[in-house]
């Protein structure tokens, strides 16, 4: 068995734009946005339709204001679609890409791109989550390998320091049985792809406590066929309407019904839930827009949590880079409530539009920014012991800043933030301390006899040294 090894200079946090960066209008700025939220990394979508508009026509605009904000300090990770009007098998500019006519001209617009960069982009990804055959891969696994060879060649040739990431592992691969599409289309992949990539980008929607199971599960689908590889997360985010069956169930029922008559189904089918949304659950209600203002609230606390643990919980897991879904909606005055995907995602976006400029930070970019400055300069995560069953409890590790734990408890993530706290104590070896939460709330820590003592539920809670402390 073979291991790769990604020495990186520590953990990142990122950010992605989201999927039609430049394709609609002129590319807007994002990346100082993403910087004043303490990301490190930026992740953004490609598309061959954008640099090769018409046979041997090259605009690299999109990618010059990419390039252009950048200031040295953040890594930068392109997914690259092979979606075009004119040279793949399904003609569009944005998606669903499909494999190229011919994969020679397919190679050549790769190289041509990575050397326009420069060495400035750091990951290059061929496209994303290939087992979505709907949307975002119009092909078969061996069409995709195909792609991925092409992509992993130019990209070997112009830049021979940057990464190839496989394209995306949906949430839902590791309840997938073996027999099952994405299972067997991802087993194709690690087999007859090991040598054409080195990360593995697994995307973890599901339950943030499955985290490491989830993370180590994909590690055995390459240990089983004899290597490993570095796992990255290239989308996370939470809450969602899929962690809630109840919300589910009445969302799905009517909507595959209605989308068996097409997208005005889907969108009648929708419609009609707005129209009753007070008979709907309130696990449904919070991802409606316009919904009660103490619903929106508690989703938004749920969120700030969710993106704390998950982050922690990934890097506990042997992570080292993470980039959030996603910065902000695809336009100013983006509005699809009648949309499916509205529904599921709309309510993932950290920032708001204001006017024609990204500036508007959501309650869940306060909690990224606190994780993500929090984590700054760090090199490891480590599970410790907690004092009880339920009671996480990380160690930092942050060369030259004050030490560091992040704790809290497994509860239900609807009505956990219901029960009352509970005390709870940390060996600790400076002798003072102090504490804010994933809700940005200064939070009380005692010290004592080699210990923190705090009452703790399931926010999760920073501790560090206070100042002179360490």
């Amino acid at each position: 068995m073979t291991t790769t090894h990604h020495d990186d200079g520590g953990l990142r946090l990122g950010v992605v734009r989201g999927i039609t960066y430049g394709v609609y209008g002129e590319p807007e700025r994002f990346v100082p946005q993403i910087r004043d939220l303490n990301g490190s990394l930026v992740r953004v979508y490609v598309y061959w339709s954008q640099i090769e508009p018409a046979p041997g026509q090259w605009n690299f605009g999109v990618v010059d204001a990419l390039l252009a904000q950048l200031d040295g300090t953040e890594e930068v990770w392109v997914t690259v679609c092979s979606s075009s009007p004119w040279a793949t098998r399904v003609p569009t500019r944005v998606l669903p890409p499909s494999p190229a006519k011919d994969v020679r001209r397919y190679e050549d617009f790769v190289r041509r791109l990575v050397r326009h960069c420069g060495g400035r982009v750091h990951y290059w990804q061929c496209d994303n989550e290939p087992t979505d055959h709907a949307q975002l891969w119009a092909g078969t696994a061996p069409e995709y390998l195909t792609h991925l060879r092409a992509l992993h060649a130019a990209v070997r040739d112009a830049d021979p320091t940057a990464k190839v990431i496989l394209g995306g592992a949906p949430f839902l691969l590791p309840y997938t049985p073996p027999d099952g599409y994405e299972r067997v289309f991802f087993d194709e992949l690690l087999r007859d792809g090991r040598d054409h990539f080195d990360l593995f980008d697994l995307h973890l929607y599901g339950p943030a406590a499955l985290i490491p199971e989830h993370v180590e599960f994909a590690r055995d689908l390459m240990r089983a066929h004899g290597y490993e590889k570095p796992v990255v997360v290239g989308e996370y985010n939470g809450p969602w309407p899929a962690l809630f069956p109840d919300a589910m169930q009445v969302l799905l029922g009517p909507v595959q019904t209605g989308a068996a008559h097409g997208r005005d189904g889907e969108r009648a089918a929708i419609a009609e839930l707005y129209r009753r949304r007070d008979e709907l659950p309130v696990s449904l209600q919070m991802f409606l827009m316009d919904c009660p203002p103490e619903l929106d609230a508690k989703r938004y606390r749920m969120a700030r949590r969710e993106i704390v643990m998950r982050n922690v919980l990934a890097f506990s897991s042997g992570i080292r880079r993470t980039t959030c879904w996603h910065l902000a909606p695809e336009a100013p005055g983006f509005d699809n409530r009648y949309g499916l995907m509205d529904v599921m995602f709309r309510t993932f976006a950290l920032l708001a539009h204001d006017g024609e400029e990204i500036a508007r930070r959501h309650p869940s970019a306060e909690a990224f920014a606190l994780v993500a400055g929090e984590l700054t300069g760090a090199d490891e995560v480590l599970s410790r012991a907690g004092s009880r069953e339920g009671h996480r409890v990380f160690e930092v590790s942050r060369p030259g800043r004050p030490p560091l734990l992040v704790t809290w408890l497994d509860r239900d993530p609807w009505s956990g933030e219901d029960e009352p706290d509970e005390a709870v104590t940390v060996d600790w070896g400076p002798a003072a301390a102090e504490g804010v939460d994933a809700l940005g709330r200064t939070w009380p820590i005692a010290y004592r006899d080699g210990r923190v003592h705090l009452a703790l539920g399931c926010t999760p809670v920073f501790v560090t040294a206070a100042p002179g402390g360490w």
